[in-house]
């Protein structure tokens, strides 16, 4: 059976990617700091005839992330969810607000793909990266995230050249809003319901995982 770990695991996109997985015979390690959404998801996955594992991981702290992966014996897929969003005009952001953003952002990203990199070798697997429109263009009192996103875009883009002759592969993969959970706890998508849903996206990404530079959903 082949395996596939999500960070951000408990709710969004992330949950839906696990169920679309599950859905097509994947075994999903599910990782995220939330321990009630992540069981929440294993039992859908269960009820539904799937395998998942829940693996408790903080993608802001190396232990964490180091320890997470450390309980994951076999991976072919590892999709690199976990993010963010802090919004406002630029002056209002507090040290604190930068800090978590580029903490998860960014330097999540980096040491869960450092974690994983063992075990996708070992398979000649493959490593996904939701970077989204943000990773493209600035938008207006996004300056933040957008910069986080900018730089998880460098990131993958140059892990593309550096393992262009290994047996593995990075996918970078831009999409817009989305109705989930991610704007909960902020006022700058006024009514998310407009949004596509996240099965959509969740979609088109399994479909489209096939080693490729890119999944672009919007642009």
């Amino acid at each position: 059976m082949s395996t596939v770990a999500i960070s951000g695991a408990g709710s969004g996109l992330g949950r839906t990617l696990a169920l679309k997985y599950s859905a097509n015979s994947y075994k999903v390690f599910l990782l995220g700091r939330d321990d009630t959404k992540l069981h929440l998801v294993q039992s859908e996955i269960i009820e539904q005839g799937g395998l998942a594992e829940v693996i408790l991981c903080d993608v802001q702290e190396p232990a964490s992330v180091s320890i997470a992966f450390q309980q994951i014996g076999e991976l072919d897929v590892f999709i690199n969810n976990a993010a963010i969003g802090i919004f406002g005009p630029v002056e209002d952001y507090t040290i604190e607000d930068i800090d978590k953003t580029l903490n998860t952002n960014v330097k999540g990203s980096i040491l869960c793909v450092q974690s994983a990199l063992p075990l996708i070798r070992a398979s000649e697997g493959r490593i996904l990266t939701i970077i989204s429109t943000a990773g493209l263009r600035g938008k207006v009192h996004e300056s933040i995230y957008c910069a986080s996103k900018f730089a998880v875009k460098g990131f993958t883009e140059s892990l593309q050249k550096e393992w262009e002759n290994d047996p593995i592969a990075i996918t970078a993969v831009y999409m817009g809003g989305m109705n989930t959970p991610f704007w909960d706890n902020s006022s700058h998508v006024a009514d998310p319901s407009g949004l596509k849903g996240p099965e959509v996206v969740a979609e088109q990404i399994f479909n489209e995982d096939d080693g490729r530079g890119e999944i672009i959903i919007d642009q």
